[in-house]
């Protein structure tokens, strides 16, 4: 495995946390993140940012991008952060089956969208989101 593919909805919220995360714990891997509906260009929400910060993970330069069909072939892993996500790529793009699952698949969860619901919103996503990460890096580990 040598890339891992991080989805939400506008790539703000969930998946630029997710996908630092995920860039922490396998620094080995390409990790990447993209939105279905993205805000393409904006940056990280601040509460995003603020609390990836305080775990001392950078994510100012980061910039949303829309999901495209390239970035689901180049992507051996891609993590939604729901099912209807999840459900929504695999329809728009048949090929990622196999390669498709939620981050929270391990503890079969979904992860809220915490954007414009405050901190303790996405103080209680980044906890799962957390989980998620460490579950498939444990996961990604034992397959290298």
């Amino acid at each position: 495995m040598k890339s891992v593919l991080v989805v939400c909805i506008g790539n703000i919220c969930r998946s630029p946390m997710g996908e630092a995360i995920i860039a922490s714990e396998l620094p080995h891997l390409e990790v990447s993140s993209a939105g279905i509906g993205a805000l393409v260009g904006k940056p990280a929400d601040p509460v995003a940012r603020e609390l990836m910060a305080e775990r001392g993970l950078d994510i100012e330069s980061h910039r949303a991008r829309q999901l495209t069909s390239l970035m689901c072939q180049r992507a051996d892993l891609i993590l939604a952060m729901d099912e209807e996500q999840r459900l929504h790529i695999n329809h728009r793009h048949p090929f990622t089956r196999g390669k498709l699952f939620r981050l929270g698949d391990i503890a079969r969860i979904d992860i809220p969208d915490p954007y414009r619901l405050g901190r303790a919103a996405f103080e209680q996503a980044l906890q799962l989101i957390d989980a998620g990460a460490t579950a498939w890096a444990e996961r990604i580990r034992k397959l290298s």
